[in-house]
């Protein structure tokens, strides 16, 4: 993979990273925080997927490379789940 290719994923990554902790703080203590998840989702598959798609059609990517990409931008949707089930947690604890 060419450097400029590895800098632009490091930027999206950077990108997919703020989107995370702005989705986080849309967080309901009362545990219905799918609509969240599915918003992230969203996201990924309407600003990410046809860029990585397009870098792959151009062969800046190769398709493992672009798999790799796209496990890691969907891992960042379970660690919104994992990171919301703990605001969840620490809000039914400070009820009690």
């Amino acid at each position: 993979m060419e450097e400029n290719v590895t800098k632009e994923l490091d930027t999206l990554k950077g990108m997919l990273s703020n989107w995370k902790r702005g989705f986080l703080s849309w967080a309901s203590p009362d545990g219905d925080n799918e609509y969240v998840l599915l918003e992230f989702n969203e996201e990924i598959q309407k600003q990410l997927y046809p860029y990585v798609t397009r870098l792959l059609e151009t062969e800046h990517l190769s398709e493992p490379e672009a798999r790799e990409f796209m496990d890691y931008c969907y891992g960042q949707v379970e660690d919104l789940r994992n990171q919301l089930n703990k605001v969840e947690t620490i809000e039914s604890k400070k009820e009690v």
